[in-house]
């Protein structure tokens, strides 16, 4: 009998492969294990033997196997040993440490089966520098006439997989149009039994700038105030994973904000109650869920997770917030696939200082189409559609001595997608795109490469009749 993949009676090896996404294949030829005749009785489980690991220079043994369904001594049937390679070479791509994953067996001792895993690391440190616009999305910058004044630099310092155990170090130190320190340190895997972790972090930022109200759908700034606003902000979180693709926190931090006093002149409601300065604790739990091909631009599988916070605790700052996301994707050919997202935020009471309106148009929760608005609210709802089809998959090589650096993949996508939001708020009502239905849609393209790399050009037509091109760039750095 030869064993297979997909089909273990038609093909001759047990093999899975991936290089920085999972559509990435590996250039070199499957390894090809023969095994005895067994007459083709899939009835008797195999043992897993020894599981050799290769190319982890720095990332802990342990930490590779700890993202495995399957352990030295587990008896497990044969078809069940297939789909643990592709769940282990998944979950793997998945941890971010690795640039290309390869699963196959290594050799057989009757029904005792030994695994080989080969891994390319990736580059773990960025001392780079920093240098990005202070604007909310690149189209906010075009409006400000792309000035050079709207730009923070300074220097990033990241430190991915700091002692072999996925751990992420953090230091910026960022000048120019906003002062900001930040430091953090995550460490999800600090016990022996590899589920319990935890995360601390500080950040202090100062911004002469003040969005100080949102009116005609807009974000309203006055940048004439010395006192500016600064934030001082602590964490720290407590983690919890206790198997391969579902993952808690608990959080708790301290924020102390303070605004140039006359900013309660334009808005009396910013803080609420005409102060100048508010300090709150808030306490957060979350619960994450992941079985996607490949987290950072996900084709198939679940995404989701969800959120409860309380922030604040007396009339100056009183809130509950309750959040969900869940992304779904089917494959419908080798080169065609369908992803629809649901988000969705709820705030209460409804009634709220300014801070705490922020709905779309803010980070990844947006319409596609309405990027140059800003719609705040209490409440609201977002769902996303997406139809893909791969047009090219190629490597360009980087001519560099390097092993886990020889080539860069890319897969480029045309894409047509609909999108529809509703945001409902009780007390800022001066703004047209809030308390009703909103729609867009239109086609783009998806570039993607390695270090979850992700450039998205749309062009996008809104209910409004307005069109245009927009440009999206989410990367690792």
């Amino acid at each position: 009998m030869a064993l297979g993949y997909a089909q273990p009676s038609q093909v001759d090896s047990v093999h899975s492969t991936s290089m920085a996404a999972p559509e990435y294949a590996n250039n070199n030829s499957p390894r090809t294990i023969v095994a005895p005749d067994y007459n083709n009785n899939y009835s008797t489980p195999f043992v897993v033997g020894e599981i050799i690991i290769e190319g982890n220079k720095r990332t802990k043994p342990y930490i590779i196997q700890r993202e495995l369904p399957f352990k030295p001594g587990d008896s497990i049937y044969l078809p069940d040993l297939v789909k643990g390679f592709e769940i282990s070479r998944q979950q793997l791509i998945n941890t971010t440490l690795f640039n290309e994953v390869i699963i196959s067996l290594k050799a057989f001792r009757g029904y005792e089966v030994d695994i080989l895993i080969q891994v390319k690391e990736r580059w773990y440190i960025f001392p780079i520098p920093y240098l990005k616009p202070v604007d909310r999305n690149l189209n906010e910058w075009a409006k400000q006439g792309y000035s050079a004044d709207r730009i923070n630099y300074g220097f990033k310092f990241t430190y991915n997989n700091f002692t072999g155990r996925n751990d992420k170090l953090k230091l910026w130190l960022i000048t120019g149009y906003t002062q900001q320190i930040q430091f953090q340190y995550d460490q999800p895997y600090a016990n022996k039994s590899l589920k319990h972790g935890y995360k601390i972090g500080f950040s202090y930022s100062f911004n002469r700038e003040i969005n100080y109200a949102t009116i005609d759908n807009q974000q309203r700034f006055v940048d004439s105030l010395q006192g500016g606003i600064k934030v001082w902000s602590g964490h720290i979180d407590y983690t919890y994973r206790p198997g391969l693709r579902t993952t808690h926190l608990v959080s708790l931090s301290y924020t102390r904000q303070s605004v140039d006093p006359r900013i309660n002149e334009l808005n009396p409601k910013y803080y609420g109650y005409h102060r100048s300065t508010i300090s709150f604790p808030e306490l957060l739990y979350s619960i994450s869920y992941v079985n996607v091909d490949y987290k950072p631009f996900p084709l198939k599988g679940w995404l989701a997770d969800a959120t409860i916070a309380k922030r604040g605790y007396n009339k100056e700052m009183n809130q509950w917030q309750i959040s969900g996301r869940a992304t779904r994707g089917w494959e419908l050919t080798k080169k065609d696939f369908f992803s629809l997202q649901t988000v969705g935020m709820l705030r209460f009471p409804f009634s709220q200082p300014y801070i705490n309106q922020r709905m779309f148009g803010y980070g990844d929760m947006y319409l596609r189409g309405l990027e140059d608005y800003v719609i705040d609210g209490a409440a609201g709802l977002l769902v996303r559609n997406s139809y893909r089809h791969q047009l090219f998959k190629f490597s360009v090589p980087t001519y560099i001595k390097s092993k886990s650096h020889d080539r860069i993949p890319f897969r480029i996508y045309a894409r047509i997608f609909g999108d529809a939001g509703y945001s409902y708020n009780k007390n800022f009502t001066n703004n047209s795109l809030t308390n009703r239905m909103l729609y867009t849609g239109g086609a783009g393209l998806d570039i993607v490469s390695f270090y979850d790399f992700v450039l998205r050009l749309d062009y996008s037509f809104n209910q409004l009749g307005q069109n245009g091109l927009f440009l999206h760039i989410k990367n690792d750095f």
